[in-house]
């Protein structure tokens, strides 16, 4: 078989060339559009494929994540797929939350009875993402997680080496709350180490590794994280203040001084 299939591809014998000559023709076949009749068939197509996809989310994905939930508000969305949902804690959701894609949600047995994730009113979460709660995982209100981000309160593992060594759990101080506050973006990739607070209205950029605090309204980026920028406006500095103080005051002044001129004028 592989001495014909050699001869077929490589020999320029007439039979070999003839049917090469026929699979470039068969794989290279194509067929003109007419829109009169291919756009009426592409309509049909996208109306079946959301009226799937419509039910898909309202009847299976939906009521499935909702009944892993201790707690949901109004408006709480899931797109099309059903989250991993590893372990038993509790889900505390405000309203509006969006939980787009599928998301693998894990919970630990071994450092309390019920490990808690809440997530706040309004805030959306991207395909991909991974929370590990061993104890708490906070998310704010008004939140924007991109895809891929990772999110966790304990590594999983210990850090001393005889420790692992014997296959034990991480000690109790290595399970560190998270807290992301309102109105943080983190970016695709990110990661967020066990203990760390982003502030609020801080932003985390894409494939960044947050090992320490953010304090509110920072960009931060890299591996590890560092600020990079601020998002508050700061106040000028005093001398600024002073030396603008003092332009003025020599303006009105040379105001004043014209202003008799042409009075005595």
């Amino acid at each position: 078989m592989n001495n014909l299939y050699r001869f077929l591809a490589s020999s320029d014998h007439t039979v070999a060339r003839a049917v090469r000559h026929v699979r470039h023709e068969v794989r290279t076949f194509t067929l003109p559009a007419p829109r009169p009749l291919v756009v009426p068939m592409r309509m049909a197509f996208e109306a079946a494929r959301e009226a799937y996809y419509f039910g898909a989310r309202v009847f299976v994905c939906e009521p499935h994540f909702k009944s892993h939930c201790t707690q949901y508000g109004k408006g709480v969305r899931t797109g099309n797929f059903i989250h991993y949902i590893q372990g038993r804690g509790d889900i505390l959701l405000g309203d509006n939350v969006v939980l787009d894609g599928k998301i693998n949600f894990v919970f630990a047995a071994r450092f309390t009875d019920r490990p808690t994730l809440r997530i706040g009113d309004n805030t959306g979460i991207g395909h991909d993402c991974r929370i590990i709660v061993g104890k708490s995982i906070t998310i704010g209100k008004h939140c924007r997680i991109a895809g891929g981000v990772y999110i966790l309160d304990s590594s999983g593992h210990p850090s001393d080496p005889e420790d692992r060594k014997r296959g034990l759990p991480p000690a109790d101080g290595e399970v560190r709350p998270v807290v992301i506050e309102d109105n943080v973006w983190l970016g695709a990739r990110s990661m967020i180490f066990p203990g760390v607070t982003v502030g609020e209205g801080s932003v985390v950029s894409a494939g960044s590794i947050v090992m320490a605090d953010v304090p509110p309204y920072t960009v931060v980026a890299g591996n590890p994280a560092r600020r990079v920028a601020s998002l508050r406006t700061e106040p000028p500095p005093p001398f600024v203040e002073a030396a603008a103080g003092r332009s003025d005051a020599r303006s009105n002044d040379a105001g004043g001084s014209r202003s008799l001129a042409d009075s005595a004028s």
